[in-house]
């Protein structure tokens, strides 16, 4: 039975979806990379370019971008045959629609050196107003919230005249809540009781950085490369008998290579391909089989995690000049959700299952230097079926057992402003 209440509060310990498509990543940052399924590695169009590559900074010229992104998201899970009284068809949208701006600026020291800044965010967030655990004694609305922004100051120069490289410091700070699982606050399940939910908003701050290549290897041809390693986090204090690690969430080591062909003139190809190392973060990635087998508590250096895989985002665009003064663009993005089928009665609370995107974008020049972007992104709707999703020692359909589902789909609209200075 404790196994069973166990298995359902490490569905908090990773971070809701709302806001994002890849795991709690957006699929591209800036108006126009969204356009373009994401696209962004080897084809830097705006000041938002170093948050996927800062060695593409020293092509866009000197500039800023604005831009604002609508976001809708539907998410939600089903229990079924749980005999504590968890089962029911419920959804995470007590917040559904939000805001998500980004900006960038990009200065150039010459012809060949650029400093500039992007900044942008991930992260997302879940509210319950029936609450999944009311039957152990959580109180609504439930549910958690992770909001991660990153200013990244950035540095490039050109290696000659086809190549160039790049650095972007990340100063990331993250805000997050937990809300509802006031069973789990007790010295027999955390090492810190009085420090697992319901206390508020609590922030960390860390430093990281992103390195990255640009390469123009013909005159039609551009490959691109950028990597960047985990970025250790400050704690969150407030949780830290929640979170593994004593209440650290670390940003995921993650890295992509890209490519873009100019097909014609007006005619330009591209795709990236981007590594996320979810699993290198315990609040994550680690088993939370140790605390179903009652062998450590939440919030411990050994403490459970969510067991989210690591994923590949496959990213395709293409972008159209259709006639002076408007680019017209389109993209898919492809990936596997970090949820696997196994582990969905533990992804009630996150439901980060979206898989296959469709996106459309356009520019228009309204005079020299100044433009306005369009970009719109459908994540088609997706669910995980839980295949055995009960905890060790429940066979399907037993005492307490059950399986679990969950599904998301999400939608965005955003605009922005590009001024060349």
């Amino acid at each position: 039975m404790r196994a069973l209440r166990s298995a359902l509060l490490a569905a908090l310990l990773a971070p809701g979806a709302a806001l994002a498509t890849a795991g709690y990543f957006q699929l591209g940052y800036g108006i126009k990379a969204k356009g373009m399924g994401g696209v962004a590695v080897a084809l830097p169009q705006d000041a938002l370019a170093a948050a996927a590559n800062p060695a593409g900074m020293v092509w866009v010229g000197s500039r800023w971008d604005a831009g604002l992104e609508a976001f809708e998201a539907d998410r939600g899970s089903e229990i079924r045959g749980n005999v504590l009284g968890l089962s029911g068809h419920r959804d995470a949208n007590g917040r559904k629609r939000f805001p998500v701006p980004d900006f960038g600026w990009n200065r150039m020291l010459g012809e060949g050196r650029s400093v500039g800044v992007s900044v942008y965010g991930n992260g997302g967030t879940t509210r319950y107003a029936d609450n999944p655990l009311a039957s152990l004694g959580g109180s609504s609305p439930a549910g958690m919230e992770l909001y991660q922004g990153i200013v990244a100051p950035s540095f490039a120069v050109k290696l000659g005249e086809r190549h160039s490289v790049g650095v972007a410091l990340n100063l990331v700070l993250q805000r997050f809540v937990a809300r509802g699982i006031e069973h789990f606050d007790d010295p027999i399940f955390s090492q810190a009781p009085g420090s697992v939910t319901n206390r508020g908003h609590d922030r960390a701050a860390g430093l990281g950085v992103r390195l990255g290549w640009l390469g123009r290897v013909t005159g039609r041809t551009t490959l691109g490369a950028s990597w960047q390693p985990k970025i250790r986090m400050q704690r969150f204090e407030r949780y830290r008998g929640l979170l593994a690690e004593g209440g650290r969430f670390d940003v995921p080591e993650n890295f992509a290579i890209g490519a873009a062909v100019k097909a014609t003139p007006e005619l330009t190809l591209a795709a990236d391909l981007q590594r996320i190392l979810f699993s290198t973060v315990p609040s994550l990635g680690r088993s939370s089989g140790c605390f179903l087998d009652e062998t450590c508590l939440l919030g411990a250096a050994d403490g459970a995690g969510s067991g989210w895989r690591n994923t590949t985002v496959l990213k395709l665009g293409v972008s159209w000049e259709a006639m002076p003064g408007l680019t017209l663009r389109g993209g898919v993005a492809l990936l596997r959700s970090p949820i696997r089928p196994s582990d969905t009665l533990l992804a009630v609370f996150a439901p980060a299952v979206s898989e296959k995107h469709l996106t459309l974008g356009a520019t228009w020049r309204l005079a020299p230097g100044r433009e306005l972007s369009f970009s719109y992104q459908h994540a088609f709707p997706n669910a995980v079926q839980g295949s055995n999703s009960v905890p060790p020692g429940f066979p399907p359909g037993g005492v307490g057992g059950g399986e679990a589902a969950v599904r998301m789909k999400q939608r965005g609209f955003g605009v922005a402003l590009g001024w060349a200075l």
